[in-house]
């Protein structure tokens, strides 16, 4: 099975359908506005719709403009501040989560780092513009290509906001918005003129809208259509990627005549140890290796309510990056700078005599510590902090990330010579891209 994304816990996308104004209070305004012997009801219709019009083009830009500003109190980090421990409590994390270094420019892990960005948690919007100097790609995750019969369309653009990209850009950041591919593999991968309309349609929103490439996911979808148990599929599908990549690569960006648009792709980890046919090994990295600029490796959502435990195991994350790179020194591991290590800003809140649970934020995680002041463990196995707590006679337990357990990680990224994808930075604490 393939692990879970948080993004499908999410509550329902935002839509601009949210924003439209009802049709009483428009039209209320609309009456007063208009008033007196020379207005014409004729004229009513025209103005409705260009509120209507301006609300939708507004929408997603408005939601984003409630920024959140981290408290900048020290000119040191969190290394500095001796915050970066096993033993740590819920007082001092509560104290000190939202205080931030004022060089926000400082970085830590030197390789490249990729940070998620979801509109269904805006703040990381402004986390991305506050710490860009930590991020070298930022992935806003706006669009689904998806099948209508024998058409295809691409869902999404809704949510573009060229300031926000432009301003990024000009912080040294490449932004790659994720693109989902729902459409049914059988018009994707067998009909030709259908596949090229699908890269094209993928390749002409980057150039029109400016962006610096595209994070695809597909692997998932296509491992739900049963496309990779068959090996003619399976190698059409890895043929689609190295398509779209080697036309990416053949596209010029607005930035530079020079400046080629870029394909990272993401890939599940490894569940088991004998690798099956959903499994994306390291016979598919190579094929690919040529036609992509990255692999987001999803080392996250390891453990899940029916089987409850830390979200992302050290030893989990070492086992995917050998299993796709071979043992360390190989003539393979040359490939791991393509790998980008999965990292989870988001934690877990586990009902454990129920098999239940839910997908906590750092607001979540925050909550939590005021309301139940708990004991901290450091789980040497996972390398992770938890917390167990009683809430109306039943047991909980919440594993979230901390400095110590993101550090480990960066480490150990950091020794194999991969690069960081983090999931998603709306979701975090403040004192997190300190670490970075």
């Amino acid at each position: 099975m393939p692990p879970r994304r948080r993004d499908r816990r999410r509550p329902r996308d935002p839509s601009p359908e949210s924003s439209r104004p009802s049709t009483a209070a428009a039209s209320s305004s609309s009456s007063s506005s208009l008033s007196g012997p020379r207005f014409r009801p004729a004229l009513l219709a025209p103005l409705l719709l260009l509120l209507v019009l301006t609300a939708l083009h507004f929408s997603g830009l408005l939601s984003r403009s409630r920024t959140h500003t981290p408290q900048v109190g020290t000119k040191l980090s969190v290394y500095e501040r001796g915050l970066v421990k096993r033993d740590v409590s819920a007082s001092e994390i509560l104290t000190e989560h939202a205080t931030v270094s004022e060089n926000r420019s400082r970085r830590h892990f030197r390789n490249p780092v990729l940070a998620y960005v979801t509109p269904w948690n805006s703040k990381g919007y402004d986390m991305a513009k506050l710490f860009s100097a930590k991020f070298t790609h930022i992935s806003p995750v706006w669009y689904d290509l998806k099948s209508d019969g024998n058409k295809l369309v691409l869902e999404g653009q809704h949510n573009f906001d060229a300031r926000w990209v432009s301003e990024l850009q000009s912080n040294g950041s490449l932004v790659l918005p994720r693109v989902v591919l729902e459409a049914f593999p059988g018009i994707v991968l067998l009909k030709k003129k259908l596949r090229d309309k699908a890269i094209d349609l993928i390749v002409s929103e980057c150039r029109d809208k400016g962006y610096d490439g595209v994070v695809l996911e597909s692997w998932s979808r296509w491992s739900a259509y049963g496309v990779l148990d068959d090996p003619e599929l399976r190698n059409m599908a890895l043929q689609f990627v190295k398509h779209l990549g080697k036309t990416l690569h053949l596209t010029s960006s607005n930035l530079s005549t020079h400046h080629r648009l870029k394909l990272i792709y993401v890939i599940p980890a490894p569940r088991m140890k004998e690798l099956n046919n959903h499994d994306f090994g390291s016979e598919d990295l190579l094929q690919l290796a040529d036609s992509v600029d990255g692999f987001s490796l999803m080392t996250y959502d390891f453990s899940g309510p029916q089987n409850p435990g830390p979200s992302a195991p050290l030893s989990w994350m070492q086992y995917s990056l050998n299993t796709l790179l071979s043992a360390k020194g190989s003539a393979s591991h040359g490939h791991s700078h393509l790998i980008f290590l999965g990292i989870n800003f988001y934690g877990n809140d586990f009902l454990l005599s129920k098999g239940d649970g839910n997908a906590i934020t750092g607001r979540d995680f925050i909550d939590l510590l005021e309301k139940y002041k708990p004991s901290l463990q450091w789980d040497e196995k996972s390398s992770e902090h938890f917390f167990v707590y009683s809430n109306k006679g039943l047991r909980h337990a919440v594993f979230y990330p901390t400095l110590m357990s993101l550090s480990v990680r960066l480490d150990e990224a950091q020794d194999w010579g991969t690069g960081l994808s983090i999931w998603e930075i709306g979701q975090g604490l403040d004192y997190f891209f300190d670490v970075l």
